[in-house]
């Protein structure tokens, strides 16, 4: 279980310096619109429940905390929901905030842009296990092809707006 926490945990700082890293190149590569904005905000938000969703999972670990069934359930319960639903959810945004300004400046191939944005609302129903739980196979699925999209599009993405031209 620790293991799991602290590689949970782990995790949520490549998420994080790779949005950053998004972010810029958007910038750099000519988007004004509020889409780098917005890839950067899913990205920390992404990142951000993440960590603490390791953070919380860790606290299960503690032999003291394990005594406790109501408290195990909690934290149960808020491991799910911030690494599950919130992290899914704000990986949308940040699938998103690539997509939307790849596709409408041609910075990626337009199927891999239409991908993405597929790939992000999927990310966004992620909102509708809160109300109807059965829908939680979505979460797998969503953050599986999420970040090979994500993986790819970092080997795409061009560094400068005249490498894409050129192509």
């Amino acid at each position: 279980m620790r293991a799991c926490a602290v590689g949970t945990f782990a995790a949520s700082v490549p998420l994080a310096i790779y949005a950053a890293t998004a972010s810029t190149r958007l910038r750099q590569l000519g988007v004004t619109a509020p889409g780098a904005t917005i890839a950067l905000a899913g990205g920390i938000l992404a990142a951000g429940s993440l960590g603490l969703s390791g953070l919380i999972c860790w606290a299960m670990s503690r032999p003291e905390v394990v005594v406790d069934d109501g408290l195990i359930r909690a934290l149960y319960y808020l491991v799910f929901l911030t690494g599950g639903v919130g992290h899914i959810v704000a990986l949308g945004l940040l699938l998103a905030g690539i997509a939307v300004p790849s596709l409408l400046l041609g910075l990626l191939p337009r199927t891999l842009a239409w991908v993405g944005l597929a790939i992000a609302v999927l990310a966004e129903l992620a909102t509708l296990v809160l109300i109807w739980p059965e829908s939680a196979v979505v979460l797998p699925i969503a953050r599986l092809t999420g970040f090979v999209w994500l993986i790819v599009v970092g080997a795409l993405l061009p560094k400068r707006r005249t490498d894409r031209q050129r192509a």
